[in-house]
């Protein structure tokens, strides 16, 4: 006998190199197909510039919703804090009303603004809308 079986069922021959078996190559085969698909899947991946375009508008898209989501909690809780001081600070009088409606929007501007801005925002796209 020429050979001899070694570990693994590997063919071992008379100068002690392993032989592969023809299983084995099959295996060794597929698994290099495997890999093959792998890397030129990436590589088509990296090449789709349009692929790619559409990735970065749906991450900037869903930023900008982000950020919308926090300045909508922002400007309604600001709303909140204001009509809650207006409440608490009501004036007896019409005169007394426009001093301290004045003087709460001086001491909350930026919330003010903000609340304007947004509010603004929102009259400019339903009319794209429409």
């Amino acid at each position: 006998m020429d050979e001899e079986r070694g570990g693994e069922g590997a063919l071992v021959s008379e100068n002690g190199e392993t032989e592969r078996t023809p299983e084995q190559v099959r295996a060794e085969i597929e698994q290099t197909r495997e890999q093959l698909g792998e890397t030129v899947e990436a590589l088509a991946a990296k090449t789709d510039v349009k692929g790619q375009a559409k990735q970065a508008a749906h991450e900037a898209r869903s930023a900008v919703d982000d950020k919308v989501t926090s300045v909508k909690q922002s400007v309604s809780g600001s709303a909140q804090d204001l009509t809650r001081s207006a409440q608490q600070a009501a004036p007896r009088s019409v005169s007394g009303a426009a001093a301290q409606a004045s003087r709460i929007i001086r001491e909350n501007r930026p919330a003010v603004i903000a609340a304007g801005a947004f509010a603004f925002g929102i009259l400019i796209g339903r009319r794209r809308s429409s």
